[in-house]
């Protein structure tokens, strides 16, 4: 999708997205907990962890503390940023329904992190802090099917997310 710089940044919610890769080139997509508002099927349930940018927080940390947040994983080093923001439009009902329809859409900084703990580590279920549990389970899986996984609205930004990052999953 477009750059930010494309958007009109005020109707796009900031965020950031990880793409996390184990040892053996795999990357981690969660399912989503039914009843999300962008919820389509079971098929379009997955997808890769991704959050808001707080106030004043540099992406990277942002990055960091959303993968924490969704999957307690802390074991990781970084590996690339992509080159450009990323955004796409929520549909017109999921958009009246997230942030009360403050955003149209999100515009997204996205990393990539190598997973170098134990696979314990990894807790979608009772995530730290009292966050509450965005996935119902999770698996590793070949980069090049995310995007046929993820809700069709994001399709775009998960291919260039995936061919930005194509050279660390190979």
């Amino acid at each position: 999708m477009s750059p930010v710089s494309d958007r009109t940044a005020p109707r796009y919610r900031p965020c950031v997205g990880v793409m996390l890769i184990n040892p053996k080139g795999l990357v981690w997509i969660g399912d989503r907990y039914k009843g999300t508002p962008e919820h389509v099927d079971a098929t379009h349930s997955w997808q890769m962890p991704q959050g808001g940018i707080d106030a004043g927080e540099d992406p990277l940390a942002a990055a960091r503390r959303e993968l924490f947040e969704e999957t307690s994983v802390k074991s990781i080093s970084l590996l690339a940023e992509a080159p450009e923001w990323y955004a796409y439009d929520l549909p017109a009902p999921v958009a009246q329904q997230s942030w009360r329809g403050r955003y149209q859409g999100q515009t997204q900084r996205w990393f990539a992190f190598r997973f170098e703990g134990d696979e314990s580590e990894i807790d979608v279920l009772a995530p730290p802090d009292g966050h509450k549990p965005e996935f119902s389970r999770w698996r590793w899986e070949k980069a090049e099917r995310l995007p046929e996984l993820i809700i069709p609205f994001k399709r775009k930004v998960y291919e260039n997310v995936v061919a930005a990052f194509a050279h660390l999953t190979a």
